[in-house]
């Protein structure tokens, strides 16, 4: 379908209240540990303590012989994977690696690693229950460093783990998983013509998504073996394949109810109790609940990859990049997996480079397994390159965004990984920075202003969306995709504007797997891209259908109708005719019955997104406290069809950022153990921590979708990183090439200059 994007609009770019708001606010929507059903059982997981260890023996007897236990399982009732089983079509996940996951096989691979798990009736006999099961181990050495992980005597997580990616394959095994290389030019060319060449090297910690809600769900088993599940997941029908994949289950067998969800980022695309809840159900007869503790989900949960990262620049005087070099070692955790190709992809993007060579390592270490967050792989790659690009400027003399702007990828650049950019909109981005209050604002003493920009390619993929007319006249959408940040309203906008109707009589709704055809995950700032593009088909069909109808009403040819203002409308016997919507449903059952469309696609033209932010911060010399005093936040988010939701994605984004650069890591005893998995310790920022997140949305439409959107919930927390340590090296006259910048490492790099410029 083709829509003109300069088109005045009359639903999409508006601010209605979201249909999903009022429950929400009053807590009468369900998510997942508010699902109850009758006679349901506790679900519980014992997990090791160890960061490494040889499981030598379960013994489960005394667990399963305290009164009010029903099921325990192990390993051995999961299914083996073989290898020619593991993955499909070469595509990760690898359901071999993700069955070791949910429960160890042989080794424990990191402290919180699940073991066993019970069903009880009340928690507190699960509890107990778990305490009665005996595990012997024998305890190995232990690896969560990267680099350390990378050396050749270090201790290997998995004996038969062979580097991929590289000729001749090797022949000892290792903690690599794979390599990864990506070259574009020739770059020891263009590095032999460059004036100025400037290398160093980074590192940052894992990161924890943050997710309020933690993870939950209920599963039944029928007689027959027909299987249900409610859990708030970031794809129903995810769930559902990988249960079923897990389990050497038929997918019909298995029905997943999507429940709200309490925050996802990236971190509830994958599953961890879900099989378990089924196993339990299985062999218990009654269904049952599982829930993690805030601990087991920082303990047992995917967080974002630390990494050490090498890069190298070359420019000429004039501020033209003429060569990128760089390697990025990435923590996959405790299976192979780790963003780093998505680094690689993402770090120089914004600028036209015509000689760029990246490798990537992605490295098992006894942490859990990273998953995705926000733009997976690319906050990291971009804090090492947007470092780079900032100590260049100062080399140069250059204003910082002068530098971008004259180095900014345009339409037809060709990227370092090969795709060349269609319409994109990063030099507006760096404009509206230039142009901003905020850029030219005066500062004090002890502040420092940054800035940096970050790139997400976005995506499309496999989508489905229904539409049915109710009988009076109000519209009905259905999609399978849960709704994280503010889909409902996008797609009930989408609907309105192609009916041209209120939005309020759309009823958005999202539908369990057995009452929709598939569509991929909500990820990937995806959803509003392709499920929209899904929507938007549909209501054509349905606008189709109902000119149809009315012509058969007014016994005239389809192609004398039109549609306008929520109805259709010709010209009968030189007089304009209408039926309206509600008109037309009210005689359905005279034109052929009920009114519906559905529409399934694989959706591609994604478009491209850039942000380009400015930070502002203040250091105290004498402690090394970083207050953020003033944040902005730009993006070419192509249309903003709720522009309030896009602006909160925006500052959503830039805080989460914000706390990578600033507070967040994981922190380990020397067994390996984490010591502050919880709130209180892991120290996110909260509101009295921020300023006001100004934004500025800018819209370049994506001409390859029908009201331009391009996805914008990647790029906000791409370019934090970099802009919050520009700003905090140029205030303290120090360069930050380690996060998170806590109070002790500023203040260590302060008293450090110090003592270099005493000694002359």
């Amino acid at each position: 379908m083709s829509r003109s994007t300069d088109k005045v609009l009359r639903s999409v770019g508006t601010r209605p209240l979201r249909p999903d708001g009022v429950d929400k606010v009053t807590g009468r929507a369900v998510f997942s540990a508010d699902f109850n059903l009758p006679g349901a059982l506790h679900g519980d997981v014992l997990r090791s303590s160890f960061a490494h260890a040889r499981i030598l023996r379960i013994d489960t007897r005394k667990a399963l012989a305290l009164p009010g236990v029903k099921a325990v399982v192990t390993a051995k009732d999961l299914p083996e994977i073989s290898d020619e089983k593991a993955m499909i079509n070469a595509q990760p996940p690898d359901f071999r690696d993700l069955s070791a996951n949910i429960l160890a096989r042989n080794k424990v691979l990191y402290a919180g690693h699940a073991v066993a798990a019970v069903a009880a009736l009340d928690a507190e006999t699960a509890k107990q229950a778990l305490q009665l099961i005996e595990v012997e181990y024998e305890v190995l050495p232990h690896v969560i460093d990267v680099q350390q992980a990378m050396e050749p005597d270090a201790p290997l997580l998995h004996e038969s783990m062979i580097t991929k990616g590289i000729k001749p394959v090797p022949t000892q095994p290792s903690n690599i998983a794979s390599r990864h290389e990506q070259v574009h030019g020739d770059v020891e060319a263009g590095f032999a013509q460059a004036d100025i060449i400037l290398t160093e090297e980074f590192s940052t910690q894992p990161v924890h998504q943050g997710y309020i809600e933690p993870h939950a769900c209920m599963a039944s088993v029928a007689s027959d073996g027909q299987t249900d599940i409610w859990c708030s997941s970031q794809g129903q029908f995810m769930v559902r394949a990988y249960c079923a994949r897990l389990l050497d289950m038929p997918l019909s067998q298995i029905r997943v109810t999507p429940l709200e969800i309490g925050g996802g980022f990236g971190g509830k695309t994958t599953v961890y109790l879900e099989p378990l809840a089924i196993l339990l159900a299985r062999k218990s007869g009654r269904p049952v609940k599982m829930e993690m503790s805030r601990t087991d989900v920082f303990r047992a949960t995917g967080p974002a990859s630390g990494s050490y990262i090498s890069m190298k620049i070359g420019a000429l005087k004039d501020g033209t990049l003429v060569a990128a070099q760089g390697v990025l070692c990435y923590q996959a955790g405790a299976f192979a997996g780790s963003p780093v190709k998505l680094g690689c992809m993402t770090a120089f993007a914004p600028y036209d480079i015509a000689n760029v060579k990246l490798i990537g390592y992605d490295v098992v270490v006894n942490r859990p397994k990273s998953a995705a967050y926000r733009a997976p792989g690319a906050p990291m790659a971009s804090f090492a390159a947007e470092t780079l690009i900032d100590m260049l400027a100062q080399r140069l003399g250059m204003d910082p965004v002068d530098l971008r702007i004259k180095n900014a990828a345009r339409q037809g650049t060709r990227t370092a990984y090969g795709a060349s950019f269609k319409e994109i909109g990063y030099l507006e981005t760096l404009q509206a920075a230039r142009a901003h209050p905020h850029y030219s604002a005066p500062l004090a003493k002890n502040q420092g202003r940054g800035v940096a920009s970050g790139f997400w390619f976005n995506i499309g993929g496999q989508s489905s969306a229904a539409m049915t007319v109710n009988e009076d006249g109000t519209v009905m959408v259905t999609t399978g995709n849960p709704d994280i940040g503010g889909s409902r309203a996008s797609m009930a906008l989408m609907a309105a504007e192609v009916l041209e109707i209120d939005v309020s009589l759309v009823r958005p709704q999202i539908a369990d797997t057995s009452s929709i055809t598939y569509s991929d995950l909500t990820g990937g700032s995806r959803v509003t891209f392709a499920v929209g593009m899904a929507v938007t088909q549909a209501a054509t069909e349905l606008v189709e259908k109902l000119c149809a109808r009315a012509a058969l009403l007014w016994d005239i040819p389809v192609d004398r109708v039109r549609w306008q203002d929520g109805g259709a409308i010709a010209s009968i016997d030189g007089t304009e005719a209408r039926q309206s919507l509600a008109a037309l449903a009210a005689q359905a059952v005279k034109t052929g019955g009920p009114v519906s469309a559905h529409v399934s696609i694989n959706a591609q033209g994604a478009g491209p997104g850039f942000g380009t932010h400015i930070c502002d911060v203040e250091v105290d010399p004498e402690t090394g406290r970083v207050t953020v005093l003033r944040y902005t936040a730009i993006q070419d988010v192509g249309k903003a069809v709720h522009p309030s939701y896009v602006e909160g994605q925006l500052q959503g984004g830039a805080v989460q950022g914000i706390g990578w650069a600033l507070n967040e890591a994981y922190l380990y005893d020397d067994n390996g153990a984490q010591l502050n998995p919880g709130f209180l310790d892991y120290r996110m920022p909260v509101a009295s921590d921020l300023p006001m997140i100004d934004t500025v949305l800018i819209e370049v439409p994506n001409p390859r979708h029908p009201f331009g959107v391009r996805g914008v919930g990647e790029v906000p927390i791409i370019p934090p990183l970099g802009a919050v340590a520009n700003a905090v090296s140029r205030a303290t006259a120090t360069r930050q090439l380690d996060l998170p910048m806590s109070p002790p490492v500023v203040l260590k790099s302060i008293l450090k200059a110090a003592r270099r410029q005493r000694q002359g």
